[in-house]
């Protein structure tokens, strides 16, 4: 691996003795990690060729022995487990340690989600999670992560840092993975390396100041702001937090870390955070740092939508028939916006509709689907839910071949099926809809989240496994 000169240079003095192991570190493998879905039980231990070993500071976080072919799992597309670097699972553990009531978090700068993920992991039950991304493709691809997560208090928005200032005090917990130079990423991105220089590290750090100042506002007085990097350099780490303090008031705020873990404090005790070196732990290179906002006094605010904007979402007038598409409906409020209904979780429902009159709004609680002449169209985001009503729709279990057929949007044939919305299932977990003709189904599956590859490997990759004998599916009819 060629690292810059310069890089070489600038970190030489945080390292010191530690720089040949530091660089020798970064010309090994990359580790193999995954976070399962804690909301998605029915699969919940590991059936890898060797035992899977345990990322220290997560509950749900394993590294495995090897990489597979996730992109041919079907259960990796049904969101029962996330790809995701094992340094990154620390934000579960800083929420596990310090929040213990349900709050309002901000993921600010969240694609493509495993952050958002771990969030959801952690927070106590009843919060809501709003995942931020500010350019278009990325946020798409943050709303598909959270989708496939399956659990219905998100929303995923596509907004600035400053879009947020206007909802003055509205966020407990604010994550800001600030955009940074990406030292920590070197052994994993040759991108990186081209990319960096002394002039971008400095850029790099200006960038984070400004978002940090721009969402501050957003955080409740007495909230609490993870701020993270991805590098290891000063200015972007501990030159910002100590920024936070002297300009925002932010108070650092310390988290109980296992000795045994091999995470690094900062070496400054004014401007306290994490380190996670490759040399030292099975992960990528991170930085953590929590601050807390002084005071107790929230705003007044009137979040009412923009003047001369109408609402974007309204109750829907008969939902009675749309209420048996999910579990507990009593639990949601039916809203429609267009065309398409959505389930919001009534414990947030105010402050979801809010959001959605004054944000740029990708996704929202569950999207049940849609009308299409006097056709309902259920959408992917319900057969991923986890408060799907299964029993609303015919089940079909489908042959591997089949499901990947179905991943890559092929048309497949149900000869044994009836016609109309059939529910796929491929070793009874839900994969999907499709629309039943007879002869062949119409795919129904997101045409952007396609398996793109024509390639299926020899021997079908097995990385989560039920802890009892699958039953089979039963059959309900729509």
């Amino acid at each position: 691996m060629n690292l810059p000169v310069d890089f070489i240079y600038s970190v030489r003095t945080q390292f010191g003795e530690e720089m040949e192991p530091f660089v020798a570190a970064l010309a090994e493998d990359t580790p193999v990690s995954i976070r399962l879905n804690p909301f998605k039980k029915q699969r919940n231990h590991l059936a890898f060729l060797r035992p899977a070993e345990r990322v220290p500071w997560s509950e749900q976080g394993y590294y495995l022995a090897e990489r597979p072919s996730f992109t041919f799992d079907p259960l990796f597309h049904a969101g029962y487990y996330y790809v995701q670097e094992a340094s990154s699972m620390f934000v579960e553990h800083v929420v596990r340690e310090l929040v213990s009531a349900p709050v309002i978090c901000l993921d600010l700068c969240a694609a493509p989600g495993g952050k958002s993920v771990s969030l959801l992991s952690a927070l106590p039950e009843g919060s809501l999670l709003v995942s931020n991304e500010i350019v278009r493709q990325r946020a798409n691809v943050l709303s598909e992560t959270l989708i496939k997560f399956g659990h219905p208090n998100t929303v995923v928005t596509q907004n600035s840092a400053m879009d947020f200032a206007a909802f003055p005090g509205l966020f407990d917990l604010i994550l800001v993975d600030a955009p940074c130079s990406g030292e920590g990423m070197f052994r994993k991105d040759e991108v990186a390396i081209q990319e960096w220089s002394p002039q971008n590290v400095k850029m790099c750090a200006a960038r984070q100041k400004d978002i940090l100042g721009d969402v501050w506002p957003a955080l409740k007085p007495g909230g609490l702001l993870v701020y993270s990097t991805c590098t290891y350099n000063s200015d972007e780490n501990e030159d910002n937090v100590r920024w936070a303090a002297n300009n925002l008031g932010a108070a650092f705020t310390k988290v109980e870390v296992d000795a045994g873990w091999n995470i690094v404090p900062s070496h400054d005790d004014e401007a306290g955070g994490y380190h996670f070196y490759p040399h030292k732990v099975k992960g990528e290179g991170l930085f953590v740092a929590v601050l807390r906002k002084p005071g107790t006094e929230v705003p007044e605010t009137d979040f009412r939508p923009k003047k001369n904007r109408k609402p974007t979402v309204v109750p829907i007038k008969d939902p009675a028939d749309y209420a048996k598409l999910i579990t507990n409906p009593e639990l949601f409020h039916l809203m429609e916006s267009d065309d398409r209904i959505t389930a919001l979780p009534k414990v947030h429902a105010e402050t979801i509709v809010t959001l959605m009159h004054n944000l740029k709004c990708v996704s929202a609680g569950i999207e049940l689907g849609q009308m299409r002449g006097k056709d309902f169209i259920p959408a992917h985001a319900l057969a991923m839910s986890i408060a799907l009503n299964r029993q609303v729709f015919y089940n079909h279990e489908v042959t591997y071949e089949q499901a990947i057929a179905y991943l890559r949007k092929e048309a497949i044939a149900l000869s044994d099926a009836p016609r109309g919305m059939v529910l796929l299932t491929w070793q009874n977990e839900p994969l999907g809809f499709v629309k039943n003709i007879g002869n062949r189904a119409n795919n129904l599956y997101p045409n952007e989240w396609r398996i793109r590859s024509g390639y299926l490997p020899d021997k079908k990759p097995e990385i989560l496994a039920p802890e009892q004998p699958v039953p089979p599916a039963e059959s309900f009819t729509f």
